[in-house]
């Protein structure tokens, strides 16, 4: 209950600072008047206590909103994948690995993508497509969608093993292509991390 009352103290401090600029004071000759401004009926401050409900509620709203949680570090995710036998696997080093999950997902786990131009929907650090490798489409890798979103990677890194075996190796995903393939600066999605 502190924390509601908190957070209406808060509303009362911003209403009556909204309610002061509404009003349009203006100094003249050092007192504060009205200014003849004319106001709509419906911007009228005579219902401060609907605004101050309003802005509780805005405000709860706010807090609540989930910010991102499931966003890894950098380097938890390399960890991670070259525990679970990425780091040159088919030939690819971890820096490959790492550099294609930020490209893919910004490093979520949990992150769901409806890619409408190419008709799939990604799933995890990996943007995995449904289409062929999960339960909703041709399902090469045995498994749901969703265990794709699960943050200790497991099953991620498992069906991931699988795509890399295919013919386009990491070329699979075009993100990796462009962003990782030639670049000069790879092994620094590594730098400073104790693996």
């Amino acid at each position: 209950m502190g924390s509601l009352s908190w957070i209406s103290g808060w509303a009362n401090l911003i209403t009556q600072v909204f309610i002061r600029k509404r009003r349009g004071r203006k100094r003249n000759q050092g007192s504060w008047q009205e200014s003849s401004v004319t106001r709509p009926a419906h911007l009228s401050c005579q219902e401060p206590e609907k605004m101050k409900v309003s802005m509780v509620l805005s405000l709860i709203g706010y807090l609540v909103v989930p910010s991102g949680g499931a966003v890894m570090g950098r380097c938890v995710v390399a960890k991670k994948l070259k525990d679970g036998g990425l780091d040159y696997f088919e030939g690819y080093s971890l820096a490959n690995w790492v550099c294609l999950a930020y490209f893919e997902s910004k490093f979520n786990p949990t992150a769901v993508y409806e890619n409408f131009q190419r008709d799939y929907t990604g799933y995890g650090l990996f943007q995995i497509p449904n289409r062929d490798w999960c339960d909703t489409g041709r399902n090469r890798c045995h498994m749901s969608c969703s265990a794709l979103l699960n943050p200790d990677l497991k099953k991620t890194i498992e069906c991931v093993k699988k795509i890399v075996k295919e013919k386009d190796g990491m070329g699979a995903w075009p993100s990796w292509s462009l962003n990782c393939q030639y670049s000069d600066t790879l092994m620094r999605w590594l730098d400073g991390c104790r693996l």
